[in-house]
């Protein structure tokens, strides 16, 4: 929705790290380990959000990668 409302008929990587945390942070849930290391959820969509980040270079106008 975050593309339609902004004039796009295609979801940029920006979208999806606007969304991630909001989408994602409610469906993970820390085991004792994360918590005593000072992991939140929070967090572990950062991670993700850096490990799958994609060149923005690379997205076309159809929105294919």
């Amino acid at each position: 929705s975050r593309a339609i409302l902004q004039g796009r008929m295609y979801v940029s990587t920006d979208d999806i790290r606007a969304v991630a945390h909001p989408v994602l942070r409610h469906r993970i849930i820390t085991n004792f380990n994360a918590e005593a290391e000072g992991m939140t959820p929070d967090k572990i969509v950062d991670r993700l959000i850096q490990l799958i980040s994609v060149d923005s270079s690379q997205e076309k106008l159809d929105g294919r990668l």
